[in-house]
């Protein structure tokens, strides 16, 4: 009795506990009996209709909330494919009655997205509904249900002229024309035997099927109710996709909508910007470096809270290993480079995260962020889910059939591969019976306030599930935002919000009531200031996939218990303002108590700089060859042939004016422009050496005659290791500018370099050279040679291996900086590069001893790639900012888990191989995909003839001890670009430069005083288009300007402030001297133009203090 009394109570206790912790997630998920919904997307394959009919077959419905009966609460819609889509109306206290067959809105055929809005402008929603999967054309009409009060409604589509027949994903209302009433755009897909990933011209002319459509309100016609017609090719809808998502949204500030379309597999999303004369044009190349390949739903808002919309695009990258290892891989370089060459814009197989800088360009955060991997993914929605004041990001994935599987899509293709057509395709369909889903949670993110997220798995979203169109409304009017998520072949979840029940933040809802026939006010801008804080929001109601939110604007505040200011600018441009709105209420808005706007009266602040490249002649435009090193060395993470341009400034001809070098690549001259007495510049071709890489330069003087000497460092990958191609060059100066080359005045040094800093680090009278080796080709990441010059008379003598036998093989240098760390009147040396610490050098007066440990920076080990030093703290001693890779990249890596790069003989075939690791749920696993591998190593086929069993192999499993233990393996664990302090006493501490620095990878670096205000602070330039395919471009950085304060602490510009837009893959900057100051910023990109700004404010920058 004793044991079942203890046994119960124990019962009680674990229950209990559950019930309190499920009362303390942020969501609740009700189940069908007590939310009174049980609607299931049900799908199932038949002769019919199955996934070869229709290759969208398991895509899903959407969801469409909104209050069709003006009691203030929100109903719901479902969208179904096989089954009739579904309405239900909300009773209060989460309670829904479904209404379908009495509100007359049963549906036939497959119903694919959900538009509500109010068409004819009654007072009342009306619902849009979208079709598409069917073979013929009536089925796929889309069906319009006319909300006739009383909650009943009535189909009108072909009275309204939008029965349209095509594959239509998804409609958005919108008034692209400003003229007060609403517009309708299409997206949509087709299905067509075209293969859609292979690559082909784009047609862009409005014939394909698949062209979305765009319809124009014609006004009410003779029945009293609007017409709608078809406007598209006039209108300049005109390229072809395979549209899984759409947003419309003003993204480029110019007051008129634009559209965002996300298209699926090769076809490029397109970004139609508003012309203001009823066109658009596709500009997404000029706003977007790259996007999503497998392109779903699309959410546009302003996640940062800085007045400009971002943009986020899901794709199907999965989190885990496995997952990644099993699926179709991603892009080979080879198709990339073709892809590019026939005008397609880049593209990876990730979701996206595109930052609004607010000056025409986005920068894509999505790894930096850490939402990039969300598997199979449908639904992008940004919401405020705990009220703190910043928007949160969930995103619905899943699929029935995981038909990326590479072992089924192996295995299906051979069986098949003899049968005759229709047999084929019954014994493939026969096959996907038994093949396994993509059934997983949900995710939801919380927004950390610093431009990044963390998965919220405290929230409560936990349930595997198919999930598709979803959305958010303040379901029971308690103050924050619930969820409703279409599943298919499962109930559909609706999740309450249990945000006011445990973190008590504040919030603020409104409810817009616009005039004529945009009754909803769509397109309207609010903007709060309330703390210190801002917010703003653009009133849209078609996010995500298939789906529409609910129509009252929502704004958490977080402790904020009352708004300033909330100021409205209506669709029609007149404004609106109020003052010390309280908080935890929902107040309504009319359009028709706005008032025409008033002038400013601050005018706009000019930006720090100004582009003035055309006004000096510097006409400079980089032309890269296009070897590849991809094609010989598969599993490298980059190639390094592409290493310019170098640029060197200083007064070439003696004249006193700055004149600038920028070096060639191979095949190519090197270039020099010579400043004129009006500031302008000529150019001049150097035409020595063509054929060698020009990878570093300086401009000093080596023989002490009084001018500036060249010295050109010989880099790159397109030469065998050993070549002469790789000598280095001297051109003494004759002192008017005109160049002769020097053969006996350096040693020979045939690696491939990157870069060459001078210094009389020997206190003889004359400028000594550090010349860092960068790799040797064909064999990476063997560390190239490096070399320290002794000047003797202007000849040089290499004296490495006496004065510091530990440089001469350092590892792979990508920068280096002649400086004295320690204060003690000797310069040191330090260095940096790939796979290596920031390495430290100390000048003893008779050698350079390595004292990296004892400084406190053995454990700093990343992807380092340049070095500047200045007192930036102002206590009297050199500190340094060091660039290195960023965080906004595929690699996490730490201390106990660090990106590791194996070389040796890997596979017992006696041949050299290099293979990247990394650390997923805390095992080491090989980056490459198993077709990647096998390329490289195709002896490991027959261990991994599955792919299944590659998904689960570790390094260990796919090297053998034995081998792995051999070979050399190189770590990086720190990938922020830094500022490093000096503590003094020989110690320094590494800090990570803002979130912004860390966009990308910087390459250079400025220490200037921009403002004048007497501290230093920083221009830094970046990006790197080399790396794999299969890892993507860096290219997130548009220059940066970060303002010191004087004590180590640098606080970013924004673009618009900064007014710096360094485009491309950049790669060098100089200040250079005009008119006697330094008031030129030059930045120079490989295959790019240069590009020069002046300071718009004053006369000049002032200069970081130099070391002697």
């Amino acid at each position: 009795m004793k044991v079942f009394y203890l046994h119960c109570c124990l019962l009680v206790a674990v229950l209990s506990a559950c019930r309190q912790k499920e009362s303390e997630t942020l969501f609740s998920l009700l189940a069908p009996d007590e939310s009174g919904i049980g609607f299931s997307n049900d799908i199932r394959q038949t002769d019919s209709m199955n996934i070869l009919k229709y290759m969208y077959f398991y895509n899903g419905g959407g969801v469409g909330l909104g209050d069709i009966n003006n009691d203030g609460l929100t109903d719901i819609f479902f969208s179904g494919n096989m089954v009739s889509s579904k309405l239900y109306l909300n009773k209060g206290n989460m309670q829904f009655e479904d209404i379908t067959e009495k509100a007359g809105v049963a549906t036939t055929g497959w119903c694919t997205g959900v538009a509500m809005a109010d068409l004819n402008a009654d007072g009342l929603l009306d619902i849009y509904v979208s079709r598409a999967g069917s073979p013929d054309a009536a089925g796929r009409a889309n069906m319009l249900f006319i909300n006739k009060g009383n909650n009943t409604f009535s189909e009108s589509a072909g009275a309204y002229g939008l029965a349209n027949t095509g594959y239509t994903t998804q409609a958005a209302f919108l008034d692209y024309d400003k003229d007060g009433d609403l517009d309708v755009y299409l997206l949509t897909h087709d299905h067509s035997p075209r293969a859609v990933n292979n690559l082909m011209p784009v047609r862009t002319h409005g014939e394909a099927a698949n062209t979305d459509k765009l319809f124009r309100n014609e006004g009410n016609g003779p029945d009293g109710h609007p017409v709608f017609k078809n406007v598209s090719a006039g209108a300049g809808i005109l390229t072809e996709g395979y549209g899984l998502g759409v947003a419309v949204n003003d993204l480029n500030g110019d007051g008129w909508p634009d559209i965002y379309v996300a298209n699926d597999f090769l076809s490029n999303d397109l970004l139609y910007i508003n012309n203001h004369d009823g066109t658009f044009t596709n500009r997404i190349g000029e706003y977007l470096k790259h996007q999503s390949y497998n392109a779903m739903g699309v959410d546009v808002s302003d996640y940062n809270n800085d007045g400009f919309q971002d943009i986020v695009v899901l794709d199907m990258l999965p989190e885990d290993n496995y997952r990644q290892k099993i699926m179709a891989a991603g892009m080979s370089n080879e198709k990339f480079d073709f892809m590019m060459q026939m005008g397609y814009q880049p593209q990876y197989m990730r979701n996206t995260l595109q930052l609004n800088n607010g000056d025409g360009h986005f920068s894509e955060i999505g790894q930096l962020a850490g939402i990039d991997k969300t598997d199979w993914s449908w639904s992008p929605l940004f919401a405020d889910f705990d009220n703190d004041g910043y928007r949160d990001l969930f995103v619905s994935n899943g699929h029935l059939k995981d038909m990326t599987d590479k072992d089924f899509i192996k295995y299906s293709q051979h069986s098949t591969m003899f049968q005759e057509k229709d047999e084929a395709n019954r014994a493939l369909l026969k096959m996907m019976e038994n093949l396994k889903g993509v059934r997983l949670p949900n995710y939801v993110f919380r927004n950390n306030g610093d431009l990044t997220f963390t998965q919220a798995h405290e929230w409560g979203i936990s349930q595997p599930s198919y999930s598709n169109g979803a959305s958010f409304a303040d379901l029971d009017n308690d103050g924050d935002l619930d969820l409703v998520v279409n599943n298919v072949n499962e109930k559909a979840f609706i999740y309450r919000n249990e945000s006011q029940k445990l973190a008590k933040n504040h919030w603020l809802q409104l409810s817009l009531k616009g005039t004529a026939a945009n009754r909803l006010a769509l397109g309207a801008k609010i903007t709060l200031k309330y703390a210190g804080k801002m917010q703003f929001y653009e009133h849209t109601l078609y996010r995500g996939f298939q789906s529409t939110v609910g129509n009252t604007v929502h704004f958490g505040l977080g402790t904020a218990g009352a708004v300033d200011t909330l100021e409205i600018l209506w669709p029609d441009g007149r404004t609106q303002r109020m003052l010390n709105v309280s908080a935890n209420h929902r107040i309504v808005l009319d359009e028709k108590d706005a008032i025409d706007p008033t002038k400013t009266l601050n005018p706009a602040v000019k930006p720090l700089f100004e582009e003035v490249a055309r006004q000096y002649g510097l006409d400079f435009t980089h032309t890269e060859n296009s070897r590849s090193d991809f094609a010989t060395h598969v599993l490298m993470p980059q190639t390094y042939s592409t290493t310019g341009p170098s640029m060197a400034a200083g007064d070439i001809n003696g004249d006193g004016l700055d004149d600038l070098f920028i070096g060639g690549p191979a095949g190519l001259s090197a270039t020099y422009y010579l400043q004129q007495a009006n500031g302008r510049f000529l150019r001049r071709e150097l035409g020595l050496d063509n054929a060698c890489e020009d990878a570093g330069s300086l401009l000093f003087d080596a023989d002490n005659d009084g001018d500036l000497d060249l010295y050109v460092a010989s880099g790159g990958s397109e030469f065998e290791a050993g070549s002469p191609l790789y000598t280095d060059r001297l051109y003494k100066n004759d002192g008017k500018g005109n160049f002769s080359k020097d053969l006996a005045a350096l040693p020979l040094m045939r690696a491939s370099k990157s870069c060459v800093t001078a210094a009389d680090f020997d206190r003889d009278g004359d400028l000594d050279l550090f010349v860092g080796g960068r790799l040797v080709p064909g064999k990476y990441p063997a560390a190239p040679e490096s070399y320290v010059l002794r000047n003797d008379g202007g000849k040089f003598t290499n004296i490495t291996a006496s004065i510091c036998p530990a440089l001469k093989s350092i590892g792979m240098v990508t920068s280096a900086l002649w400086t004295d760390f320690d204060g003690d009147g000797r310069t040191d040396l330090i260095v940096a590069g790939e796979w290596m610490p920031v390495t430290l050098f100390k000048n003893t007066g008779k050698q350079l001893v390595n004292v990296t440990a004892s400084a406190g920076l053995e454990k700093t080990s990343g992807w380092w790639s340049s070095i500047a030093g200045a007192d930036f703290d102002q206590d009297g001693d050199m500190d340094y900012i060091l660039g290195n890779l960023g965080t906004n990249t595929p690699f996490r890596a730490s201390d106990k888990e660090p990106l590791t790069i194996y070389n040796g003989d890997l596979d017992g075939s006696g041949l050299h191989q290099s293979l990247l690791s990394w650390y997923i749920q805390g095992k080491n696993y090989p980056w490459p995909s198993r077709d990647a591998l096998l390329r490289q190593m195709p002896r490991l086929g027959k261990r991994f003839f599955l792919y299944d069993e590659y998904a689960k192999a570790t390094v260990e499993d796919v090297v053998p001890a034995d081998l792995l233990h051999r070979a050399m393996a190189l770590k990086s664990s720190y990938f922020s670009s830094s500022y490093m302090e000096n503590l003094g006493k020989g110690k320094f501490r590494l800090k990570p430069l803002p979130v912004q620095a860390q966009f990308a990878p910087v390459r250079a670096i400025l220490p200037l005083d921009c403002d004048g205000d007497g501290k230093l602070d920083l221009v830094l330039s970046g990006n790197a288009y080399s790396p794999d395919a299969s890892i993507g471009r860096f290219d997130a950085m548009y220059g940066l300007c970060l303002k010191g304060d004087g004590k180590g602490n640098f606080a970013p510009l924004s673009p618009t402030a900064s007014g710096l837009a360094l485009r491309g893959d950049n790669r060098s900057l100089v200040l250079l001297k005009a008119g006697g100051k330094p008031s030129l910023l030059i930045g120079a990109a490989n295959s790019g133009k240069l590009e020069v700004y002046r300071h718009s404010r004053a006369t000049q920058f002032v200069i970081a203090h130099r070391e002697k």
